[in-house]
């Protein structure tokens, strides 16, 4: 445990990035340590170079938006946030498209600095989020403290996931399992299918092989395959095929066009250029409702599936829980 925060990665297997190699070798070092000596809390495990660490130190002075969340904003949020990097005078919170809950349990594979942990919380969601940098959960923790809301980190791999079977009716991931190997997005899918309870559902978001934008992209690297940290685009068939296998019931909607993680709530944030692209993903997506066939061209799709109901595993209820479990 580091800093209040439970590192639960293991060694014994290979981690899926390079930051989970670093949490763990911090971890076996920094418990006990005071994670605020430090100038940025463990920074070594955020993934970035000496000169970004440098210039990390220096942004954001009046602390209205954690360095941490200046520095990442393009790497969490998409290449069109490349011009905020370092000038973000909000947190960039996106909508999450589900209902609102009366403290439903919500996991959220590969948190990052907690954008969507903090939309779920909003929502009534009783939220717990997970990454493999120690110092993003970090960032997240003092995020969420600093907008008021509620949630609880830890550091862990999606592929093990460190939580009982049936404990979550929600679980998610977005702009997560693009970056994994095929093989390990399957693993770690399987592994959100286990935790959820009978009746829970998962909502992921992936790219779409025939979307406008990640079809040019795919085309100018060659279609070859993906290595280490480059975009692996799905084909709608085949986001049918694995997820009807592990959960059950699956549907699609669309996320967005042009882009992955264009996000109309943060449309304030940037640049007059980019506007018009989120407008216009934001008109195509709402047509998208009428015409089915749309989704074949969207670039960042959401799969919603739901855990088929299972003899003998009660579905577990948020009001089953009392305060201390909470």
């Amino acid at each position: 445990v580091v800093d209040g925060i439970p590192v639960m990665l293991l060694d014994e297997v290979e981690q899926t990035l390079w930051v989970g190699t670093a949490s763990l070798a911090r971890s076996r070092t920094a418990e006990g340590a005071d994670a605020t000596a430090e100038p940025v809390p463990y920074a070594d495990t955020l993934g970035i170079s000496p000169v970004e660490f440098e210039q990390l130190l220096n942004l954001s002075p009046n602390g209205a938006v954690d360095p941490v969340v200046q520095m990442s904003v393009a790497r969490t949020c998409g290449n069109l946030y490349v011009p905020l990097v370092g000038k973000l005078d909000r947190y960039p919170i996106p909508e999450l498209r589900l209902p609102a809950s009366q403290g439903e349990r919500f996991l959220e594979v590969g948190c990052n600095w907690g954008r969507w942990c903090v939309a779920a919380a909003r929502k009534g969601y009783l939220v717990v989020g997970l990454d493999p940098s120690l110092g993003a959960v970090l960032a997240a923790r003092r995020v969420c403290q600093q907008l008021g809301v509620s949630a609880r980190f830890v550091v862990g791999d999606g592929r093990y996931l460190p939580f009982a079977p049936g404990v979550f009716d929600i679980t998610f991931a977005y702009a997560v399992f693009h970056s994994f190997s095929k093989e390990n997005a399957r693993m770690a899918l399987k592994e959100m299918e286990r935790v959820l309870r009978s009746g829970g559902r998962a909502l992921v978001q992936l790219p779409n092989f025939f979307g406008l934008r990640c079809f040019y992209n795919n085309a100018r690297r060659g279609f070859r395959e993906a290595t280490e940290f480059e975009v692996r685009f799905w084909r709608l068939s085949e986001m049918r095929k694995v997820f009807a296998n592990l959960f059950g019931n699956v549907r699609f909607s669309v996320d967005g066009y042009f882009g992955l993680g264009v996000q109309e709530t943060d449309i304030a944030l940037l640049p007059p250029s980019f506007r018009m692209i989120v407008r216009s993903s934001s008109i195509l997506r709402r047509l998208s409702l009428k015409l089915p066939f749309m989704k074949m061209f969207a670039d960042s799709i959401f799969v919603h599936s739901e855990r088929t109901p299972r003899p003998g595993n009660r579905p577990f209820s948020a009001s089953q829980s009392n305060g201390k479990n909470r």
